[in-house]
């Protein structure tokens, strides 16, 4: 996305801030874009950030969630079973696509 701010494009943005989020916690698209300090549907723009993501796993885009708890998508090899098993690895634990204990996994900027 051809963005930029400072010299730093949008998907760099929203690349250093999910490397904010710690492991075994979960952040949603809703939030990285608010910390971005962007309204509207600016969680579309962070997915299509995330869904290119050249850094992975250095950059944890397994770790953004949509705001209901629901997984929403992931585009490495294996997709959402290769999510599903990255984030139980680090103790989040999934039920039907769903993050169980949302809350208290939820990590705010």
């Amino acid at each position: 996305m051809g963005n930029r701010r400072h010299g730093i494009s949008f998907a760099d943005r929203v690349y250093k801030l999910c490397r904010k989020i710690p492991k075994g916690r979960i952040s949603t698209y809703k939030l990285v874009g608010k910390k971005m300090g962007r309204r509207g549907q600016i969680y579309r723009a962070v997915g299509v950030a995330l869904k290119k993501n050249p850094y992975a796993p250095k950059v944890p885009c397994h770790r953004v969630v949509a705001s209901d708890g629901s997984l929403g998508g992931y585009s490495a090899k294996g997709g959402i079973k290769t999510k599903i098993k990255l984030l139980k690895k680090e103790g989040i634990q999934v039920k039907n696509n769903k993050i169980i204990d949302f809350e208290k996994k939820l990590f705010r900027f």
